[in-house]
């Protein structure tokens, strides 16, 4: 099978790969959620070559995304819901239908203009699809409905405690969501201390002390996504340190002890505060 620059080409691939007889034994055994992981990190990973103005890096980084979307088509085409060209079919009639100044006619281009169009547009489509998993009767819409469940958890958050704070329910003061950080951290701290420990109680204090966190970056104005990526490359420049230091001894972490390493640590950080 040669490379190809039709989308059928690469619709080929991934079918070949998932065929129970002679396809690839790790493609064949994945399934939406073991893929999922995936098709969040290949979405970040454009998003950094974006940032970096990586161009070269950012068409291919697209291409494992785009493996991503038929990887997704082919399973539930094996499963007998869709495929890859029903996908394209959503996309294109969704945004025909929500761009009528560009794509209706002179009337509808004249209507598309108005304020509120998109919004109303997403408000019916919303509803059809309510109506097209059976649910019927209508209710009020929340105020959080809209708010994507696919977004990163801590960018989800944010917009979460964002909305939220529009009918007031919010703190007025950072120092507030410290002593509800604190709060926190004493919850997890109790529940270490429980026996027998549930990880099920530690996995939602955990997780209560990340949102606690996302909303003290949200009234600081920080973004919690980026604070945590200069976060992650400051601890990898760090250990590179460590790693590089042991090494002109001819050692490795694994030779070092925890002492060693934090010394060599605490050194690192002061080189990068002078």
């Amino acid at each position: 099978m040669e490379p190809s620059r039709d989308i059928g080409r690469l619709i080929e691939i991934m079918a070949a790969l998932r065929d129970p007889e002679t396809g690839c034994p790790w493609d064949q055994e994945q399934s939406f959620t073991t893929i999922a992981p995936y098709t969040v990190e290949e979405a970040h990973e454009v998003a950094e070559a974006i940032a970096r103005g990586d161009m070269l890096d950012l068409r291919d980084e697209l291409g494992d995304l785009l493996l991503q979307v038929v990887y997704h088509a082919r399973m539930a085409e094996e499963a007998g819901d869709f495929a890859f060209p029903d996908v394209v079919e959503a996309i294109t009639t969704k945004m025909i239908r929500r761009h009528p100044h560009v794509f209706g006619d002179e009337e509808a281009r004249a209507a598309g203009q108005a304020k509120g169009v998109w919004e109303r547009i997403k408000a019916e489509e919303k509803r059809q699809r309510r109506l097209d998993r059976g649910e019927t009767g209508e209710r009020a819409a929340g105020l959080l409905d809209d708010l994507g469940r696919g977004l990163p958890p801590l960018a989800r958050a944010v917009r979460l405690q964002a909305r939220a704070s529009t009918v007031g329910f919010d703190w007025n003061d950072p120092k507030a969501v410290l002593a509800k950080l604190r709060e926190e951290i004493d919850e997890i701290e109790a529940e270490l201390d429980a026996e027998p420990r549930d990880n099920g109680r530690l996995t939602d204090e955990v997780g209560d002390l990340l949102f606690a966190v996302a909303n003290l970056a949200r009234h600081l104005d920080v973004d919690p996504d980026q604070a945590t990526a200069s976060a992650n490359a400051k601890f990898g420049r760090r250990f590179a340190s460590i790693e590089a230091a042991l090494a002109a001894e001819g050692r490795t972490p694994v030779d070092a002890s925890l002492d060693e390493m934090e010394a060599l640590w605490q050194k690192a950080k002061g080189s990068e505060n002078t």
